[in-house]
């Protein structure tokens, strides 16, 4: 009896250890630094990625709260889609401005350095890819796929309604189907940074917020 208490107590330390693990990484939300320090690169030399991210998409773990890190530059795109035949295109010609958002970081010159943080609103199934040169960097593997699970939940700074859709005033000019004041937004996508509703004409930019949580 004695010899099978004693065996069982490392059990017993073990399960604990583990409870106390699970509730420390429940009680946070984390900053995933997509492709780890190798960053989100394409080599057009090589014509190869800098990091294998369905590897990298594989062995994190995603919750609602979470934001992806793209350290990156403009040689290179950050699409984010819901829809999976959109995703294994690898362009967003017939893209859907519901569901698919390109991330810009607000710069446009070639080759300028740039930080992107998108944050996890949805759960579930979600993709990310870069469609430059036509989609090649996607067609070599510069692309992953996601599963948001729901954590803790969004925070409140992510738990936020959308703004209300533009009205025009009783008798206005905009009742004839004239756009909106300049500066008024509709429809944008949730929490998103310098986002570009692919499917459209329609341009969103909200600045990029960098929030300082715990990164992986």
């Amino acid at each position: 009896m004695m010899m099978a208490a004693t065996k069982a107590a490392p059990i017993r330390l073990f399960v604990a250890a583990l409870i106390v693990a699970a509730a420390a990484a429940a009680d946070t939300y984390t900053n995933h630094t997509v492709g780890g320090d190798a960053g989100w690169f394409f080599n057009s030399t090589a014509n190869k990625t800098s990091a294998d991210y369905t590897a990298w998409a594989a062995n994190t773990t995603f919750n609602l709260g979470d934001y992806l890190i793209f350290n990156t530059n403009t040689n290179q795109t950050v699409i984010q889609t819901y829809n999976k035949t959109t995703y294994s295109s690898c362009i967003t010609d017939d893209a859907l401005d519901s569901d698919t958002f390109q991330y810009d970081g607000g710069r446009n010159e070639f080759g300028t350095e740039m930080t992107i943080s998108v944050p996890l609103t949805i759960e579930g199934t979600q993709y990310y890819f870069s469609d430059a040169d036509d989609g090649e960097q996607c067609e070599q593997r510069m692309a992953f796929e996601i599963k948001v699970g729901h954590g803790l939940g969004l925070p409140p700074s992510l738990n936020q309604p959308p703004p209300p859709a533009y009205v025009p005033p009783p008798g206005s000019a905009n009742d004839e189907g004239e756009s909106p004041p300049a500066g008024t937004v509709a429809n944008t996508p949730p929490s998103s940074n310098y986002a570009v509703m692919t499917g459209g004409s329609f341009f969103v930019s909200v600045v990029v917020v960098l929030i300082s949580l715990v990164g992986c």
